[in-house]
């Protein structure tokens, strides 16, 4: 008789999950998806207003969260707010880095360099700040889960946007690092590239180019919708995800794949 496959668990119910720039987008959509399925979130967000507003509403439909205002800029304030969320909720289990902004510059412009550094702090160095102030609690869960949230522009590149391509490669191999370096203790580490999403990100883009960009170069032929991403943002958190480490996730309708 064959051995019978171990029965790994489905559910983050009860378990803690943080989650960065909550407070629209993808992190909106990731904090209602894990509270609907039971996890107590942890919300940071520079939006105040926003952030509060998704707490509320995460609350509304009977879920369990609470708000803290963080700039991810900011190295100290990333290491107090993490031990206020351990200490409120008294454990950590999931970070989600989600937190993010846009970052385009012609590299001739004279702001170019401070974008450049801008970007390089808020969207790559913030995310190992944010592990590594999390990491004494992660380490007392018995499924710890990090998710580093990259793009599409991390696996190729879109004109005059380099600092923002550079910061998000950078996610990508520091999350192969990471899952290397705390594979040992079983803290699995994995990165989601969301490519054409319907964010505030792409708000400025009207309805016409996007279809057309998304007929273009993407296998389904449309942007994809935050709940879409946060969904595969769920499934690497999940204790039965044991196994999966250091993956490169596109979320992207096909757009890597797709040649003509």
């Amino acid at each position: 008789m064959a051995d019978r496959i171990p029965t790994l668990s489905r559910s983050v119910k009860g378990r803690v999950a943080v989650i960065t720039g909550a407070a629209s987008g993808m992190g909106r959509a990731t904090a209602l998806l894990f509270a609907s399925e039971g996890a107590e979130v942890a919300l940071t967000d520079i939006n105040e207003a926003g952030l509060a507003a998704v707490v509320d509403e995460v609350r509304a439909a009977g879920g369990i969260a609470h708000g803290w205002t963080l700039d991810a800029l900011d190295g100290a304030a990333i290491r107090r707010v993490v031990d206020e969320i351990a200490a409120h909720f008294g454990r950590l289990d999931i970070l989600v880095n989600n937190a993010g902004f846009g970052a385009f510059m012609a590299l001739d412009d004279d702001r170019y360099d401070a974008v450049w550094d801008r970007a390089l702090t808020g969207l790559l160095t913030a995310h190992q700040r944010m592990v590594r102030a999390a990491l004494p609690y992660l380490r007392k869960s018995d499924a710890a889960r990090i998710v580093n949230v990259a793009s599409t522009e991390g696996l190729g590149a879109t004109p005059m946007d380099s600092p923002y391509v550079a910061a998000k490669t950078g996610v990508i191999g520091l999350t192969r690092g990471l899952a290397v370096d705390l594979g040992p203790e079983g803290i699995t580490v994995n990165c989601i590239c969301p490519g054409p999403i319907s964010t505030s990100l792409t708000a400025s883009i009207s309805d016409e180019h996007k279809t057309i960009f998304a007929k273009r170069r993407t296998a389904l032929r449309r942007y994809g919708n935050p709940e879409e991403v946060a969904h595969i943002t769920l499934s690497v958190c999940l204790p039965a995800a044991s196994y999966l480490t250091g993956a490169i996730i596109p979320v992207d309708g096909g757009l890597t794949v797709r040649n003509a």
